[in-house]
């Protein structure tokens, strides 16, 4: 004998399939356009924190609702003189500076920000905070980025340089910020949270 019910519920699920499969491609594809992405680390200009071919997840929603802050490792689309792909191209690195910040270097061997040394412990061992004494504003509106792996990092501080100290040059447009990569998904022995390190705490506002 034929359970009829059982029969019918088989031929729901097989027609509804499709309708499933779609609407689980649209989450997907709206999470990634809106929500997270992924994207790989190709170059060592943020080791040792980041490593070539670490894959990290960026949450592309936060500063929807705030701004960047200090500290925090961001994925941005880059400037056409900083890739030099004028069809744009996604760089990664550290926030040093805000708006409205005074960064020097160097105080002791360390950079300081509004007044307040920083440490920065996540620097690739051997480098020094910068590879020249620099003193600049941070304009509002933009940001001062550099990698962890100075001496292999095309950041502010060297298009300041080729810029002939021209902050629009060296600085990073809020505006164009993807998103704030917040932890290191693979490989798999290496996954960890990209928090903020403590030291910045400490910077004061301007």
């Amino acid at each position: 004998m034929i359970d009829e019910q059982t029969d019918k519920q088989r031929s729901s699920f097989w027609k509804e399939l499709p309708v499933l499969l779609g609407v689980a491609i649209l989450v997907a594809v709206l999470v990634r356009a809106f929500v997270l992405q992924t994207f790989f680390i190709p170059s060592p200009s943020m080791e040792n924190t980041l490593q070539i071919d670490d894959r990290v997840l960026v949450n592309k929603l936060v500063y929807d609702f705030r701004a960047p802050h200090r500290g925090e490792v961001i994925v941005f689309k880059a400037p056409t003189e900083w890739s030099g792909n004028p069809e744009g191209e996604d760089f990664i690195k550290r926030v040093i500076g805000v708006g409205g910040d005074h960064v020097i270097c160097c105080d002791a061997g360390k950079l300081v920000i509004n007044g307040k040394r920083l440490d920065e412990p996540y620097l690739y061992p051997g480098n020094k905070p910068a590879d020249q004494d620099f003193d600049i504003t941070v304009p509002q509106g933009r940001l001062w980025v550099m990698g962890d792996h100075r001496e292999a990092s095309g950041d502010s501080l060297e298009h300041w340089q080729q810029s002939g100290h021209d902050m629009t040059s060296a600085t990073i447009p809020e505006d164009e910020v993807v998103g704030r990569a917040f932890t290191i998904f693979w490989p798999v022995n290496r996954a960890t949270w990209l928090t903020v390190p403590e030291q910045f705490a400490a910077i004061p506002n301007p």
